[in-house]
């Protein structure tokens, strides 16, 4: 299929080429890379100190300033950080951990990477959050820590969250992964609860490519965050403090039984670059969504984002849900013909404890999470990314209200069928 593409006023500049490499004509998501980005990685590999380094300390800055945090802590990925927070917390096998049932599936390995338990909860409806009353209602005297997902950026239920965690006095992990620049009433998302943790994946508001920051106001986690991150390494040490000649030295001392979850100058390079336009970027990711509802919001068939009066979202990407009357089988068959037609699309999420490797260590079966498994077999991710043009937007939403007018007018026909 070839397209027409012009630009709109939002995105009177040039256009990022897209490659070869990908493979839909309107990819699902696309980094937003500019001259300033690449320049901004060159010249650190060109000044030899590649990593634990002074890019590394600007990026923490910077997310953490954003998030009005103290301290930032940059690491592997946003996976890695959660490990790290719930080590640097204590968690340890035997206890349990709440986490949502509908999430990305990080939320949950993070939590048998400690050896803890992971206790699912279902989802609201609206938000796709956790509630405070289903959170409640797990809770026990195992309970040792609290992880709240911004599912799709959404901060919904969030201070509600911390504010439960804290009348339980029980560590609130907040899971901003997919939420960096939007906010719940005046407070930035990464502001919640005890500790914080940001990804930056290529399909994020900013990208390092693999990354991510936690970012808290604990002296004692930020330490311990850094130790772990660095093979258990005395904090503040770095390379040229060993011995020349010698085996030991403070390089070689470990505090602790750590990770290399260490994140490289050239990736908190181009964290630094990205993060200094964030505002730019988060503003057109608006842009985009904002165009998808108006276009979406009335057709019957599709559920459009739910966003309260008194949250801001930084738009991670844009999820719709089709209505009730729709099986899973019919979403597949929708989303197989947005890709035929070079349209990217993908179910977002799967229900956590219904993958098989959870069914199978844990037991969980169909029905367990009503509401999860409901919006799981219903949603429909469309394209997400900054230089997306009204065009394409357009195309996008006529490809898929003609796969959802197939898909009623077979459902028809095999009913009538005698």
């Amino acid at each position: 299929m070839t397209l027409c593409v012009q630009s709109c006023p939002a995105t009177d500049r040039p256009r990022q080429k897209r490659t070869a490499s990908v493979s839909n004509e309107i990819p699902l998501s696309l980094p937003d890379i500019n001259e300033d980005d690449i320049r901004a990685v060159a010249d650190t590999m060109r000044s030899g100190r590649l990593s634990i380094g002074p890019k590394l300390e600007e990026f923490e800055r910077l997310v953490a300033r954003r998030a009005q945090r103290t301290y930032g802590v940059g690491v592997s990925s946003g996976t890695a950080g959660l490990h790290l927070a719930l080590k640097a917390l204590g968690v340890k096998p035997g206890d349990e951990v709440i986490t949502p049932a509908f999430s990305f599936v990080a939320s949950a390995n993070c939590i048998l990477y400690a050896g803890a338990k992971p206790v699912f909860v279902d989802c609201d409806p609206r938000s796709l959050n956790m509630t405070v009353e289903a959170v409640e209602a797990k809770i026990t005297e195992r309970t040792r820590a609290i992880i709240a997902v911004e599912v799709f950026g959404n901060p919904a239920n969030m201070i509600d969250l911390a504010q439960l965690a804290g009348r339980y006095e029980i560590p609130f992990i907040e899971d901003a992964c997919e939420g960096l620049g939007g906010r719940a009433g005046r407070d930035p998302i990464g502001k919640f609860g005890r500790v914080a943790v940001f990804g930056f994946y290529p399909n994020k508001q900013i990208t390092t490519g693999e990354g991510g920051m936690i970012v808290t106001n604990d002296d004692h986690i930020a330490r311990m965050c850094r130790c772990l991150r660095n093979q258990g390494r005395s904090v503040g040490h770095k390379p040229t403090d060993a011995i020349p000649g010698s085996e030991l030295g403070t390089w070689f001392s470990h505090e602790c039984i750590g990770f290399n979850y260490r994140l490289t100058e050239m990736q908190a390079a181009l964290g630094v670059s990205q993060m200094n336009r964030l505002d730019e970027l988060i503003e057109r990711r608006q842009r985009v969504a904002e165009s998808y509802t108006r276009r979406l919001a009335s057709n019957p068939d599709v559920i459009v984002p739910t966003v309260e009066p008194d949250v801001f979202m930084s738009w991670f990407v844009y999820v719709v849900r089709l209505n009730d009357r729709f099986t899973a089988d019919d979403r597949n068959t929708i989303i197989e013909g947005l890709r035929r037609h070079d349209v990217g699309a993908a179910a977002y999420f799967p229900v956590i404890p219904l993958l098989p490797a959870y069914q199978r260590e844990f037991g969980f079966r169909p029905g367990d999470f009503p509401i999860a498994e409901t919006v799981s077999e219903r949603t429909i991710a469309l394209p997400m990314f900054t230089r997306l043009t009204e065009r394409e937007i357009d195309l996008v939403c006529q490809t898929l209200e003609v796969m959802l007018q197939r898909a009623s007018f077979t459902r028809e026909a095999i009913g009538k069928r005698p």
